[in-house]
């Protein structure tokens, strides 16, 4: 059912996109943490982007795909002693969420000569439970980012809580697309790309609000099996 699933998930991502009134792409991130690799073979017939949440998991699932087909995202908390083997081994990190992180990566990109994606994660609904840097630190962390030779700022990534009423993300997900529209203008033309938001819970909202990255996980392979 897997090929089924991501249809039905592009469909419900392009009727919210026409809800919206917009035209513009929204790339859709399989999320496999906890998922064979025999299903993410199969995704991978459909789609080319694949998100992980932990390095030692994706480092064991990308042995399966040797040609190197897939565009890989890390979107899970990304501790400093995994920033080595995250810059070798991801296209985008979509969880930098501080400074002494982000000297990390840039210093770790630099031993092997590649400039790093990245995306930034602000913790808008200020959850403890959740990592993310606040939304007053976001602009002295554009402005040391901007600074770096080996990083690339590419844009912001958030999570709105799982509130019981999904409308409750809209105001979450609106600041988060005004960081977003805001940030363009402290980079170069064209670098800020990615804003990031939403899951399966919430990933129609999150296109609503202005989203053009989605992280799908459930609704493509079903309930994880922890």
């Amino acid at each position: 059912m897997i090929k089924e699933n991501i249809e039905s998930v592009r469909k419900r991502i392009a009727a919210a996109a026409r809800r919206a009134g917009r035209i513009d792409a929204v790339t859709l991130v399989a999320v496999t943490k906890n998922h064979p690799v025999e299903d993410m073979k199969e995704a991978a017939a459909e789609i080319s982007d694949v998100g992980e949440n932990r390095v030692q998991e994706a480092l064991e699932k990308q042995a399966a795909f040797p040609d190197n087909e897939l565009k890989w995202h890390l979107i899970g908390h990304l501790q400093t002693n995994k920033a080595k083997q995250a810059v070798r081994h991801f296209d985008l990190i979509h969880s930098v969420d501080s400074l002494r992180l982000l000297d990390v990566v840039d210093k770790e990109a630099q031993r092997i000569g590649k400039v790093q994606d990245i995306l930034l994660e602000v913790n808008i609904a200020r959850e403890e439970s959740k990592t993310g840097m606040s939304v007053e630190d976001f602009p002295v962390i554009c402005g040391h980012a901007a600074a770096l030779k080996h990083v690339c700022v590419r844009g912001l990534m958030c999570m709105a809580p799982d509130f019981e009423n999904v409308e409750d993300t809209r105001p979450i997900f609106r600041i988060a697309k005004a960081l977003y529209d805001d940030m363009k203008m402290k980079f170069p033309d064209g670098q800020v790309r990615y804003l990031s938001m939403g899951m399966t819970h919430d990933f129609e909202i999150a296109v609503e609000e202005g989203a053009n990255v989605v992280r799908v996980g459930t609704a493509i392979f079903g309930p994880r099996n922890y």
